[in-house]
């Protein structure tokens, strides 16, 4: 076989694989081809590992805005933050706990460790997440237990939301400014591309075919049971 024929079968193979996925090929480098370049899974743009997890912070971040909210009517003793408390907690421990730290103790925390790069930092990430699981356990407790006074000024809910709305916008804030960053630089491409695949794959198997954006509506859905969906409140007047 003559190199034109060897390359001529290898084209055939791979339009014959393309054809085979319903992957759209674009030969040849450039704009086209970046702009072309999509999830294997369908048209889903991809999301890198470190977007990925930062962006789970931004859910984070938007439950705590819900606590602060419901520890300000709790302590005007307003029983119906109860439920709105037992949602976020729920969401809490599904999506962030569940979830979002266990890809970072699995996928993350272990190659700062075996790099010995950062290992004092993440000994305390990994502290705070085992802090973080066990003030959750007392929120939902104490949600469920139907005192209206539990959020009130040193009610036994009071206390435990407060100390993890404390404790996790400088925890989140650290692995977006430090940790994030550095594990970009420590991981290889194809590796960290490869990640992006396992987070999504992992992503979709917890929480269905809507994934992430799922999870963001039913963030906004109780902002708006509480009020605090719209924007333009915080907005200074």
């Amino acid at each position: 076989m003559t190199q034109a024929d060897a390359i001529d079968a290898t084209r055939r193979r791979f339009l014959r694989l393309a054809g085979a996925t319903g992957t759209v090929v674009v030969l040849g480098a450039g704009p086209a081809g970046a702009a072309a370049k999509q999830h294997a899974k369908g048209s889903e743009e991809e999301v890198s590992p470190s977007e990925d997890l930062m962006r789970e912070h931004g859910v984070l971040d938007r439950a705590l805005l819900i606590y602060e909210a419901c520890l300000v009517r709790g302590g005007e003793k307003d029983a119906s933050m109860l439920p709105v408390v037992a949602k976020t907690g729920d969401l809490i421990r599904r999506f962030i706990e569940a979830y979002h730290e266990k890809l970072e103790e699995q996928f993350v925390f272990p190659r700062f460790e075996a790099a010995g790069t950062l290992v004092d930092l993440v000994s305390t990430l990994r502290t705070q997440h085992q802090s973080g699981r066990a003030l959750t356990d007392e929120i939902l407790r104490a949600a469920e237990g139907g005192d209206p006074t539990a959020m009130a000024e040193g009610g036994r809910m009071s206390g435990p939301m407060r100390a993890f709305i404390r404790m996790y916008r400088p925890h989140a804030a650290r692995e977006d400014t430090v940790l994030f960053p550095a594990f970009r630089q420590l991981v290889k491409q194809h590796e960290y591309e490869a990640l992006g695949d396992q987070f999504e794959d992992q992503e979709h198997a917890l929480f269905g075919k809507a994934g992430f954006e799922g999870i963001v509506a039913q963030v906004a859905e109780l902002e708006r049971t509480i009020g605090i969906y719209d924007l333009n409140q915080f907005t200074p007047s």
